[in-house]
């Protein structure tokens, strides 16, 4: 059975399935298909299987050009029929794992997807599931929902985990150039999902189990959540002294040792942050650890967007106006600079946070003309984003899009709050939270 799946991929007759045509998914169809390979896209949402198979792309940074030469190829097509699943060899889940308003995992969508591909799993097929989740998901939670196909584990399908590592919009680290994490229930199932991957990507990084590959994606993104709470915890206590943190994040930078940069601002945006290191907090209760530096993370970071209302207070103040009543711009919704996501953006909080006080709060954003429905906020929907103008009392710049460092947001006359250090000069109208 191993052999005839690595000798399928060494003739390029396997075919790919992919679960979910996000930002995951999608450039994991593209990159497959880009090296010869047959790949089916899955996805619940029709309008975004309509699009693709037109050739349209509704993520920023995959162009058009890139999806239609795809379907051009005959080598894609995307699909709301899971029972197409059969045709695959391997089936990558990339599905989302979101935290309810406990901060407990919500398992639904792989819950789901498992159960949608079970009926239709056949014999000799590799399931992978890529969302980020808490250790022993892929053994305690998919594997028994997929032998319900009658099927076993390691004698008649294989799984392995390999944790996504997309940074989107970044042209130095894509799908292929960034080293894939793979973990597996057995030898054989190691070695056929290490095989599928060493198709598309540079390196590949094997490990011993699915437990440890869903941990290795854990452990990166709470390292980035510690870090940023430092720097937000530092960047409040050296405003009070009336240090820049950026200017001493700078100094510190040319350290060539010793120290990595990480960088202060308004919350925590984006689907992995704010949410992963939740994961881990959940599942250690069960073995009766408290993960405090995790926690504590946790606080500082999602208290920032009540730093910089209250620091918008007091920059209105200095202009003798309240909150209560003065219109704000915030620039920026998605959750960092140049892309189109604005899954779990501080700009949404700060905007309600805003309002909760009294102000009229408008936002602007090239990259979200209008706001989508999203799992929260959903009184924003259908929003749009308004122009740059001196018709506010104040401007809070919440994202760093190349496209406001083009402005000199000065000559609007207007108190500018900003989260980002994107206004480098020294203005009397400039103010940093």
């Amino acid at each position: 059975m191993k052999n005839t799946f690595i000798q399928k991929l060494n003739d390029k007759q396997a075919v790919i399935g992919v679960v979910g045509l996000g930002y995951v998914g999608l450039p994991l169809n593209l990159c497959f298909i880009e090296k010869g390979f047959r790949s089916v896209g899955f996805d619940i949402d029709g309008n975004k299987v309509t699009a693709l198979n037109a050739g349209r792309s509704y993520i920023k940074h995959i162009s058009a050009e890139r999806i239609s030469s795809a379907v051009k190829s005959g080598l894609f097509d995307a699909t709301t029929d899971f029972s197409r699943l059969k045709e695959c060899d391997a089936i990558l889940i990339a599905v989302p794992t979101p935290l309810n308003k406990n901060r407990e995992p919500e398992m639904e969508y792989i819950v789901k997807t498992s159960e949608a591909i079970y009926p239709h799993l056949r014999k000799g097929q590799l399931v992978v599931l890529e969302s980020t989740t808490y250790p022993g998901t892929t053994v305690e939670l998919m594997v028994p929902i997929l032998e319900k196909s009658g099927l076993k584990l390691d004698k008649d399908f294989y799984v392995a985990f390999s944790p996504e590592r997309e940074d989107p919009n970044n042209p130095q680290y894509t799908t292929e150039t960034i080293p894939k994490v793979v973990g597996s229930t057995s030898p054989d199932g190691l070695e056929i999902a290490d095989k599928v991957y060493s198709q598309i990507v540079v390196k590949t990084v094997p490990v011993s189990s699915t437990q440890v590959a869903e941990a290795t994606k854990l452990m990166e993104n709470i390292f980035r959540s510690v870090n940023i709470a430092l720097v937000n915890e530092l960047k409040v206590t050296f405003m009070k002294m009336g240090i820049d943190i950026w200017e001493v994040i700078e100094a510190a930078k040319t350290k060539p040792f010793g120290y990595m940069p990480f960088y202060p601002g308004p919350g925590l945006g984006g689907h992995c942050i704010p949410i992963d290191p939740f994961y881990l907090t959940w599942k250690a209760r069960e073995f009766g650890v408290n993960t405090r530096f995790i926690e504590l993370a946790g606080e500082i970071n999602t208290s920032m967007p009540d730093f910089v209302v209250q620091r918008a207070m007091e920059v209105l103040n200095e202009f003798g106006k309240a909150l209560k009543g003065s219109r704000v711009l915030i620039l920026g919704l998605a959750y960092k600079a140049n892309v189109d996501d604005d899954r779990e953006s501080p700009s949404y909080v700060l905007m309600e946070k805003l309002e909760e006080k009294g102000a009229t709060v408008e936002y602007n954003d090239p990259f979200v003309p209008v706001i989508r429905p999203t799992r929260e906020h959903a009184q924003y929907v259908g929003k749009k984003s308004a122009a740059v103008s001196a018709e506010y009392d104040l401007i809070l710049i919440s994202t760093a899009h190349d496209e406001y460092k083009k402005l000199d947001l000065t000559t609007l006359n207007v108190p500018i709050l900003d989260t980002r250090n994107l206004v480098r000069k020294k203005h009397p109208l400039v103010f940093k939270a």
